[in-house]
C-alpha cells in the first residue's frame, strides 16, 4: 500500500458514494416527477405516493448505513487513542479534546502524538489542523 498523508488519507468507495447516490437521487426525482404528474392529470396519486415515501426510505437507509458503522468505528478509534495516550503518559486523553480532534490524532506518530493532543486542547486546533500538523504520518488503512 503507498503512504499514507494528509493529501491522500480520504478513502470513498465509488460505487457508494457515487454511483449509489447518483441512482438514488435519480429515483427520487423521478418518483416526485411522476407523482406530479399523477396530481396534474387527477389521476389516483397512492402509487406515485407509495414509490416517493420508498425513495425516501432508500435515502434514509442508505445514510444510516454510512453513519452507524462510522459511529463504531469512532468509538474503536477513542478508545484505541486513550490506551495509546494511556500508554505513552500513564494518563487518560483530556476530556476537553472533541472526538474529531482524537480522530484526527490518530493519525499521528507516537512522537508527536502526546504534544500534538496538548497543543489541540490549548490552541483548539481543528481536526485539519491537527492533520496539516502531523510530521510522521501513522496511515489508517481500515476506515471507510
Amino acid at each position: 500500500m503507498k503512504d499514507q498523508n494528509y493529501k491522500n488519507h480520504v478513502r470513498l468507495v465509488p460505487i457508494y458514494h457515487f454511483a449509489l447516490a447518483i441512482i438514488l437521487l435519480a429515483v427520487i426525482v423521478l418518483a416526485i416527477i411522476n407523482l406530479i404528474s399523477f396530481i396534474r392529470h387527477d389521476r389516483h396519486i397512492l402509487q406515485p405516493l407509495i414509490f416517493v415515501l420508498i425513495s425516501i426510505a432508500l435515502l434514509i437507509i442508505a445514510v444510516l448505513l454510512r453513519t452507524f458503522p462510522l459511529m463504531a468505528q469512532d468509538r474503536a478509534i477513542k478508545a484505541e487513542e486513550n490506551l495509546r495516550h494511556f500508554a505513552l503518559t500513564g494518563k487518560l486523553l483530556d476530556g476537553r479534546l472533541t472526538l474529531s480532534q482524537i480522530i484526527a490524532l490518530r493519525f499521528a506518530s507516537d512522537n508527536e502524538f502526546v504534544i500534538l493532543a496538548d497543543r489541540a486542547i490549548i490552541e483548539n486546533l481543528s481536526n485539519k489542523d491537527i492533520k496539516k500538523a502531523i510530521q510522521y504520518w501513522r496511515a489508517d488503512h481500515y476506515r471507510v
